[in-house]
């Protein structure tokens, strides 16, 4: 029987520098028939400036539109999706990435399609001005939808007026003050061949991949890509003066979020805050799905999530519920946050959410594009690439104490807010209680 261990060892992924700064992450799964290619880039928005806030995410629109090689703006994709592919891109608030999918051999052209799209956009001004229409489009659906627009939010209300608190694509005001000198400028800026990691994964083979990444890669760049780019701003500790932040809508129920500024991403409790997570609200079999929607059946949905970045981080908790249930489901999240703080969970519990988050972390690197974007990823933002053996024991070492001493470090007066969209009309109510948090 083969060992579990040694074989999820064995796709474990190197890493070459090119001359440049670049680079270049491979993890080689012989078995897959594909080949996931990624070009992460370290800006996001809260690189940018709240004037034209947006320009990361209008950036990686524009990318797909048309390249000194590939003028027409459905080339770029016609090639990819050509060879039985597919590609896309995201914005977040710390990277930009542009991937791609294809067939294992068909390897050089994704390879080439990638740093085309990547290296040489055209950023033409009619595309500019057609695709500022779509990107608008984005915002006002966005701002539509219910369940989107209570995560911005929340956002705000738990970081207040600095990036991390900023919509990542902007606003109709900041996405219209975007010209083609700020794009141009954007990508002089930041897409240097040192902040960009290349990462491939699937039935691809290293020196294959490091010479495709030199031919494509490695030359061609303008001197002033290898001036060092502008630090990032350091995020602040406060919170937004509105922490209870209610939209009203005319909507069936409300969407409720509540947040709690927690630990950066290197945090060394950051397994810790993931076990802490499952058992507050991380699947169906935690506390807050089993008290509010189990029990109480005061929602269909509901559950929580962490965050982090570079220096800072939040827990978010979401939940659909009625207007008359709003308080009542804030009122038994209180509690069971408070829990978390006055009682070490049972060694009962702690293995069952163990066993999930270890099951849910193999489980969620079944695939090659999985593989491709953890590595990508983790070695831009990070510097390094946590072997995978090394995050299980992460979880592995975590005890009961652990998780009760970052309940306590996350969960403490103060540090509350909430957000609302939906038929809500007790403002005051909820407001009192963001005020009063105090779960000692």
């Amino acid at each position: 029987m083969p060992n579990s261990s040694a074989a999820a060892t064995s796709l474990e992924p190197t890493i070459d520098t090119l001359p440049n700064g670049l680079r270049v992450v491979v993890t080689e799964i012989p078995h897959s028939q594909a080949a996931v290619l990624a070009a992460y880039v370290g800006v996001g928005s809260r690189d940018e400036a709240r004037e034209t806030l947006g320009l990361s995410h209008y950036l990686e629109h524009m990318l797909f539109k048309g390249t000194e090689a590939r003028p027409e703006p459905t080339a770029i994709s016609a090639a990819i999706e050509g060879a039985g592919g597919s590609l896309n891109a995201f914005t977040s608030r710390e990277l930009t990435s542009y991937w791609n999918r294809v067939p294992f051999d068909r390897l050089p052209l994704a390879m080439d399609v990638l740093a085309d799209s990547v290296r040489h956009s055209l950023l033409a001004e009619a595309e500019i001005e057609r695709e500022r229409t779509v990107i608008c489009s984005e915002i006002r659906r966005a701002h539509d939808q219910p369940g989107q627009r209570v995560m911005q939010l929340i956002s705000d209300a738990a970081y207040g007026e600095q990036p991390l608190g900023w919509e990542i694509a902007g606003d109709l005001e900041s996405v219209g003050a975007v010209t083609r000198a700020h794009l141009a400028h954007h990508i002089d800026t930041f897409y240097r061949p040192s902040r960009i990691v290349l990462s491939v994964a699937g039935n691809v083979q290293r020196e294959e991949v490091v010479e495709l990444a030199e031919r494509h890669w490695g030359s061609g760049w303008q001197s002033n890509a290898f001036e060092p780019s502008p630090a990032r701003p350091s995020a602040t500790v406060s919170m937004s003066e509105d922490l209870a932040q209610i939209e009203v809508r005319d909507l069936e129920q409300c969407n409720l979020a509540l947040a709690l500024r927690s630990i950066h991403r290197l945090d060394p409790d950051r397994y810790a805050m993931a076990l802490l997570n499952e058992v507050l609200g991380g699947g169906m079999s935690s506390r807050l799905f089993t008290e509010i929607r189990e029990k109480r059946g005061l929602a269909y949905s509901v559950g929580s999530y962490p965050t982090a970045f570079d220096d800072a981080g939040h827990l978010t908790i979401m939940a659909g519920v009625t207007d008359e249930h709003v308080l009542e489901t804030v009122d038994v999240v209180f509690d069971e946050l408070g829990k978390l703080v006055a009682e070490p969970v049972t060694n009962e519990e702690i293995d069952r959410v163990r066993e999930h988050a270890i099951g849910s972390f193999r489980l969620g690197l079944d695939a090659a594009a999985s593989w491709c974007h953890r590595a990508g990823g983790m070695l831009l933002s990070n510097g390094f690439i946590e072997p995978v053996e090394e995050t299980i024991a992460g979880y592995l070492a975590v005890t009961a104490a652990d998780i009760q001493r970052v309940a306590r470090r996350v969960v403490r007066e103060g540090n509350l807010a909430a957000a609302v969209v939906g038929p809500f009309d007790q403002d005051d109510a909820l407001r009192e209680r963001v005020d009063r948090f105090n779960p000692n």
